[in-house]
This record gives C-alpha cells, sequence and structure tokens, in this order.
C-alpha cells in the first residue's frame, strides 16, 4: 500500500511515497479506500515538528492527513450495521493512531469517527468538511452565545472561519467577520450580517458596530489577546491554537482541540447532512495527485487559498 508520510521533521521535502503493508480492520474499526485527502494547516504543524509531542513513542514514518473521504472497503467485528463495504463515507483521521493518517491509499479508522458522505459533493468536496467544520461547531458550542446573539468571527474567509459563519447563522447568530476587500463579497455570501476590514483594528472596528462588545468571538486567524477589546465584558473567545488568556473583565477563553469531537458520530454526521443539504459550503481549492503532496504543502504555506488543497488518491 503507499502512502505519503516523513522520516524526519523538516520541510516540505522530506513527505516522500511509502510502501506500507495494508492495514486490517479491528474491533469496532472500518477500512476505508481512500479517494481524496484534504490538506490542513495542522498537517504542515505535523510535518514540521508542531507535533512532536504527541509522537513521542510513535516510530517514524509518519503520516499526515486528518480529512479523507472514500469508500468503506473492510468492516471490523462490533461496528454494527451503521457502516456497510461499498459506502462512500467521509472520516476524522487521528494520525496519532498506529496507522497515521489521511496520505494513503487505505486507512483504518475507529467507526465512531466515521461518517456517511455528504449527498450529492465528489470526493474532493467531501475530504474538505469535517475537521474544518467540527472544529468550527465546537467553538460555536463552547462560546454558547444564545439565539438572537451575536458573534464575531475572524478568519472568515479560511476554512475554519467560513464554516463558523454558516453555522452561526444557522443557529439564528447575528455575525460580524472580517475580510480583506476581495473576501467582502465571498463572506457576505456565507451570511455574515456585517463585514469590516479585517487586519489590525479589527476590534476597535467592531466595538463601532457594537459599542458594549459582543458576547461570543471565533478567533479563526490567530490573533488572541489583540481582540479582546472586542469583547463585552463576561463574553467568551473560542482559540484555535491553544491559547487560553488570561483575559480580565470575566471573559472566557476557550482552546478549541478537534480531537474532543473526532468521536461524536452525532456532531459529524450533523455536519455532512448540512453539507449535503446546501448550508454549508464545500470549498476546494484545488485538487492536486497525491504523489504532489510536497507541492500542496508549499502551496499552504504560502497563503491565500480559498478553500482547501486536496491530493487525489482515486
Amino acid at each position: 500500500m503507499r502512502a505519503i508520510g516523513l522520516d524526519a521533521f523538516g520541510g516540505p521535502e522530506v513527505l516522500r511515497v511509502l510502501e506500507l503493508p495494508e492495514p486490517e480492520a479491528g474491533e469496532g474499526e472500518v477500512r476505508i479506500r481512500v479517494h481524496a485527502a484534504a490538506v490542513n494547516p495542522t498537517d504542515v504543524l505535523l510535518r514540521t515538528g508542531g507535533h512532536a509531542v504527541r509522537m513521542e513513542g510513535i516510530e517514524p514514518p509518519y503520516v499526515p492527513g486528518m480529512d479523507a473521504a472514500g469508500v468503506v472497503d473492510q468492516v471490523g467485528p462490533g461496528v454494527g450495521d451503521r457502516l456497510a463495504v461499498g459506502q462512500r463515507v467521509v472520516a476524522l483521521v487521528p494520525f496519532t493512531g498506529p496507522g497515521g493518517g489521511a496520505y494513503a491509499e487505505r486507512i483504518v479508522v475507529p467507526a465512531e469517527s466515521v461518517v456517511p458522505g455528504p449527498v450529492g459533493a465528489s470526493f474532493a468536496e467531501a475530504a474538505t468538511l469535517l475537521m474544518n467544520a467540527a472544529t468550527a461547531r465546537l467553538a460555536l458550542d463552547r462560546l454558547a452565545v444564545p439565539g438572537g446573539g451575536v458573534v464575531a468571527v475572524t478568519g472568515a474567509a479560511g476554512a475554519v472561519g467560513g464554516f463558523a459563519v454558516e453555522l452561526a447563522r444557522a443557529d439564528g447568530l447575528t455575525v460580524v467577520a472580517d475580510a480583506s476587500a476581495r473576501d467582502r463579497d465571498l463572506v457576505l455570501g456565507l451570511g455574515a450580517d456585517r463585514v469590516v476590514e479585517r487586519g489590525p483594528g479589527f476590534a476597535d472596528r467592531v466595538r463601532e458596530l457594537y459599542p458594549a462588545g459582543v458576547p461570543g468571538l471565533v478567533d479563526g486567524s490567530m490573533q488572541a489577546a489583540d481582540l479582546l477589546p472586542a469583547l463585552a465584558d463576561g463574553g467568551a473567545m473560542a482559540e484555535l491554537r491553544g491559547w487560553s488568556g488570561p483575559a480580565g473583565r470575566g471573559i472566557r477563553v476557550h482552546p478549541v482541540m478537534v480531537s474532543d469531537v473526532m468521536s461524536d458520530t452525532d456532531l459529524l454526521g450533523g455536519l455532512t447532512r448540512l453539507a449535503g443539504s446546501g448550508a454549508l459550503t464545500l470549498r476546494v481549492a484545488e485538487v492536486l495527485p497525491w504523489r504532489e503532496a510536497a507541492r500542496a504543502h508549499r502551496l499552504l504555506e504560502v497563503g491565500g487559498l480559498r478553500g482547501r488543497l486536496v491530493l487525489d488518491f482515486s
């Protein structure tokens, strides 16, 4: 079985083609013939050593990738009848597991992290959904802003931020989001009620619209403490890169880790149904052959993408 992985941390050039034993589904697991794997920033963190502390005790080669779409081709004991051979599915893949991540022709994943793919979506589109949408869903759940309230979203043109805008709107929230001039129409199209200029000064621009501040904020741009002035006293911020404060003024900071919901089958299934209904927009920046994973990582590091890069394993 072929995969893409690395033996030592470093630049994109460390990614290489691997020949690995074909995995077998065990108790409570399914095996997926991967057709598409999304390329996410966490994959770059793995490659550069940012997840080294999580890889202790795991021998290389390391296989990146947390988002996969494909077809079930083996069902292990104890899975039940929710998943079946031949079914199109998407999966959140624990890259710290014994089989590594999603950059492989076949992967074995706990059945609880596998759900039917979005109706009408291609494999490439489907592969862009779970990790980013689940992160956005968890962020909004942590904020717990009541329906009719206001939530601010930074990085709204990005993958997590875009899903956060759409999910917040579906929750009945008013959304104020950031965007550059070129992304303004995109972010409005995702459902933002108000769009302000991205970058330094975002908090001031939010306060111009809401002088008392907003009760909730999803920090999709990793600005952390710089965004605190946008929040009302007692408000809450969802942070995607682990920052936890201090914040002051009774503000709660919630570090959000998608690993907290990897086994939440109901949450993952709800996201695929929303995507299938069109309530969540699946955005593919470019599909590349799987052997071009190093090029995909270079493109991601350059930035400016709108949507996710996807590796084609079909």
